[in-house]
C-alpha cells in the first residue's frame, strides 16, 4: 500500500510574471531533442521494469528518476552544444515535463504490459511448472511469447485506457483536488531544477547518479567473472550467514538493483519483506518440510505443486488476495464517500489549507491568483469530450477484432464486456491512485483473470482468463499514469495537451521497446526456472489463479487450504488495524503485499533491501538534509547501473559466452 503523502503548497511555487509571460505553446512543449531523450531512457527504464519484474514482482516508482534523468539528459547536451558554439532554445520546466511523462508511459508499459505475469503465465515453462498432471493444466492452454504478437497486442490494448479518463481530468485535478503524491513530488522536483539554488542541486545529484552508476555496473560486472556455468556460482550463492541459513535463502547477493529499491521503497515495505522472509523461510517452510511423507508425497521436485512449492505459491496468493480485496474495498468506499460529500471534496484542497492560514490578506490574493493561472493553462488547450469518447469507441472496437486472433477462447463478446467495464474500473483505480499512491491495477486484473476463465471454462478458460488479465490492467494502469502526469502538468503549468499528446508518443514508444526488450531477457536467460535469478512469480501464481477459478481447490496439498484461509483472513485483519489503530502505532504495522513476496521468491531479496533501509536509516541520523538530497540519486545510480549491465550480459548470454571463474561454497570435507 502506498503511503499518502501530505503535500503542502509552498511546493506550488510562485508564478513570477517573467514565467507567466514566457509559457510556450503545447507545441513548443514536444521537442525533438525531447523525443529522442525519451526513447533513450524509456528503452533504460524498460530494461530495469522488465529486470524487476522477473525476478522480484516489485517496482518502485521511477518518476522522479525520470524527471531527474531528463533534465540531466537536455542540460548536459545543450551546455556541450554551447560549448561549442551552437546556439540552443532554453530548457523548460515543460519541456522537462514532457520527456518525464513519456518516459513513465513508456517504462509503464512493461510494468503492466504482461511481460512478467500473464504472458509468462501462458508459456510452456510455466505449464511444465505446474505439472503436466496437475488437472485443469492442459497442454492446449499454451501461448510461448513471440514478439510479433506481443507488439500488436500492445497496440491495440495500451492507447484504450489513455481514452478511458482523459474527459475527466479536470474532475479529477481541478475540482476533486486530488493529490497525486507522485506527481506532485515529481513537479516539485522539475520546478525545483529550473531555480538557480535548484540547478545547483541537480547538479550534484547528477554527479551523485554518475557515481553510483558506475559502482554499481563495475560490481556488476566484476561478480558476472565468478558466476560460471549453473545456478550455483558466484557472489548471488555467497553463504553470507552460513550455509545452514543459505540453505533456506537467508544470504546477501550482492545486488545493486534490490539495495536501490531498499533506499526507495518506504520503510515499512522493507522491513514487511523481511519479516515475510522470517515467517516464511524461518518457520513456516522448515515446518511444513517436516511433514513430508504425511502431508506430501517426499519424492517429489522442488517445483511440484502437489508438495512444498504448492505451499509457497498457494499461500503467497492468499496473502496477496486479501491484500488487495482489502483496499479495493477501502478506495472504492473512500471514492464513494469523497464524490458523496461536497464538503470534504473542497476542504481537503491543500492550498485551503495555506490560504486559510495565511497571515496576509495579501498572500492568500496572491496564492488565489496564482492557482487560477494554474488552471487557466491547464485548461487552455482543451480535449474535446467528444475526441475522447470516440477515441475510446474506436479503439476498443479495434481491441474487440483484434484480441480474439490473437487468442482465440477470449471471444469478442468477452472483449466487449472487458471495454464496458473498464472505465469504472479505471475510474476508482485513478482515484485511489490520487487518494493514497497506491495503483491497485493488478488486482483489478485478477478480477477479470477470475471472472473470464469462470466464464470460458475448461476448454480455453486459462489463456481466456490470462489474456483478460493484460487486458485490464493495461486500462486501469495507464490511466492511472495519465491522471499522475496531468498533475504533475499542472504544477509546472504544462498543457494538457502537450501531457496527452507526450502519453501517446510514450505509449506508442513503450508498443515497441517493452516487447524488445523483453525479448532480449527471453532470449538470453532462463527465464522462468524456480532456480535461476529470473524466476517470473506473478507467472505462476496468476496461471494458478486462472486453473483455480476453473477447477477449484480439490487437488492443493493437505492443510494448504486451511493454511491459505488462515493467511488470507490474517492479512483482512492487519490491514483493519493499519487504519483502526492510531498513526503512531500503525506505522509498525506491516503490510501484507509485501510479507507475501518473499513467501514464493527467496529470502535473499529482503536481506537487499534491508541493507538498502539500514543504510538510509543511517545517513538520516547523521545528516538527514544531505539523506533527503541524494538518497534518491544514489538509489537511481545503482538500479541503473545494475540494468545497463543487463545488456552486455545478455549479449554475452546470447553469443554462449561463459563466465571463466566458477566460485562455489560448500561445507569442508574431512579427510
Amino acid at each position: 500500500m502506498g503511503t499518502e503523502v501530505e503535500v503542502s503548497e509552498p511546493l506550488i511555487e510562485k508564478i513570477t510574471a517573467e514565467e507567466d509571460q514566457l509559457i510556450p505553446e503545447w507545441k513548443d512543449q514536444i521537442t525533438i531533442r525531447g523525443l529522442a531523450v525519451s526513447a533513450i531512457m524509456g528503452t533504460l527504464f524498460c530494461i530495469i521494469t522488465h529486470r524487476l519484474n522477473l525476478t522480484v514482482g516489485i517496482i518502485p516508482s521511477l518518476n522522479i528518476a525520470a524527471g531527474l534523468l531528463g533534465f540531466l539528459s537536455v542540460k548536459s547536451w545543450t551546455s556541450f552544444l554551447s560549448k561549442l558554439g551552437f546556439s540552443t532554445k532554453p530548457f523548460t520546466r515543460q519541456e522537462n515535463t514532457v520527456i518525464q511523462t513519456c518516459v513513465v508511459a513508456c517504462y509503464g508499459l512493461a510494468a503492466s504490459g504482461g511481460f512478467g505475469s500473464s504472458f509468462l503465465a501462458m508459456d510452456k515453462r510455466t505449464y511444465k511448472l505446474i505439472g503436466t498432471e496437475y488437472p485443469g493444466n492442459r497442454a492446449e492452454d499454451v501461448k510461448n511469447p513471440g514478439l510479433g504478437w506481443m507488439i500488436v497486442f500492445m497496440f491495440v490494448v495500451s492507447f484504450v485506457g489513455l481514452f478511458s479518463l482523459v474527459a475527466l481530468r479536470k474532475v479529477m485535478i481541478l475540482d476533486g483536488k486530488l493529490t497525486y503524491p507522485s506527481g506532485t513530488a515529481t513537479a516539485v522536483l522539475i520546478n525545483g531544477f529550473h531555480t538557480n539554488a535548484g540547478a545547483e542541486l541537480a547538479g550534484m545529484q547528477v554527479r551523485c547518479i554518475g557515481k553510483y552508476l558506475s559502482i554499481s555496473f563495475l560490481c556488476s560486472s566484476f561478480k558476472w567473472f565468478f558466476s560460471g556455468v549453473g545456478d550455483s556460482c558466484g557472489f548471488d550463492n555467497f553463504p553470507s550467514f552460513g550455509l545452514i541459513l543459505f540453505k533456506n535463502t537467508f544470504y546477501f547477493d550482492f545486488s545493486p538493483t534490490y539495495v536501490g529499491c531498499g533506499l526507495i521503497c518506504p520503510r515499512i515495505v522493507n522491513c514487511s519483506v523481511l519479516l515475510g522472509a522470517i515467517v516464511s523461510w524461518g518457520f513456516l517452510w522448515p515446518y511444513i518440510s517436516q511433514h513430508a511423507g504425511d502431508w506430501y508425497p517426499a519424492d517429489l521436485g522442488n517445483s511440484d505443486f502437489k508438495g512444498l512449492y504448492g505451499y509457497k505459491v498457494f499461500i503467497a496468493i492468499s496473502l496477496i488476495l486479501g491484500d488487495g480485496l482489502y483496499n479495493l474495498i477501502k478506495i472504492i468506499s473512500v471514492t464513494f464517500k469523497e464524490l458523496c460529500n461536497k464538503r470534504t471534496k473542497v476542504s481537503k484542497l491543500p492550498i485551503d489549507n495555506e490560504i486559510q492560514g495565511a497571515n496576509e490578506y495579501t498572500e492568500s490574493s496572491r496564492l488565489l491568483i496564482d492557482q487560477k493561472k494554474r488552471e487557466n493553462v491547464f485548461l487552455k488547450d482543451g480535449i474535446p469530450t467528444w475526441f475522447a469518447a470516440s477515441g475510446y469507441v474506436g479503439l476498443a472496437a479495434i481491441s474487440t477484432a483484434t484480441i480474439p486472433t490473437i487468442f482465440p477462447p477470449l471471444k469478442w463478446y468477452l472483449v466487449l464486456l472487458l471495454y464496458l467495464i473498464a472505465p469504472a474500473l479505471a475510474f476508482c483505480n485513478s482515484y485511489g491512485a490520487g487518494l493514497t499512491d497506491c495503483s491497485l491495477s493488478l488486482t483489478y486484473a485478477k478480477i477479470g483473470l477470475f471472472i473470464i476463465a469462470s466464464l470460458v471454462g475448461t476448454n480455453g478458460g486459462v489463456i481466456a482468463g490470462l489474456a483478460a488479465c493484460g487486458v485490464m490492467m493495461s486500462i486501469v494502469s495507464t490511466a492511472a499514469d495519465l491522471m499522475q502526469d496531468f498533475k504533475t502538468g499542472y504544477l509546472t503549468l504544462s498543457s494538457a495537451k502537450s501531457m496527452f499528446v507526450s502519453q501517446l508518443l510514450g505509449t506508442a514508444m513503450g508498443c515497441v521497446f517493452a516487447p524488445l526488450t523483453f525479448w532480449m531477457y527471453w532470449t538470453a536467460f532462463d527465464i522462468g526456472s524456480p532456480d535461476g535469478p529470473y524466476k517470473a512469480p506473478y507467472a505462476v501464481i496468476l496461471r494458478e489463479m486462472a486453473i483455480l477459478g476453473i477447477e477449484g481447490f480439490s487437488e492443493l496439498p493437505k492443510h494448504c487450504l486451511a493454511l491459505c484461509c488462515g493467511f488470507f483472513v490474517a492479512a483482512l485483519v492487519i490491514n483493519l488495524l493499519r487504519d483502526v489503530i492510531p498513526e503512531k502505532i500503525s506505522k509498525f504495522i506491516p503490510v501484507p503485499m509485501a510479507m507475501a513476496i518473499p513467501f514464493f521468491v527467496g529470502a535473499y531479496l529482503a536481506i537487499d533491501m534491508f541493507v538498502g533501509t539500514v543504510i538510509l536509516f543511517i545517513w538520516e541520523r547523521i545528516n538527514r538534509k544531505d539523506s533527503e538530497d541524494y538518497a534518491g540519486a544514489v538509489a537511481s545510480g545503482l538500479i541503473c547501473g545494475d540494468g545497463i549491465w543487463t545488456m552486455p550480459s545478455a549479449v554475452l548470454s546470447i553469443f554462449s559466452i561463459n563466465p571463466p571463474i566458477c566460485m562455489y561454497f560448500g561445507p569442508t570435507v574431512s579427510s
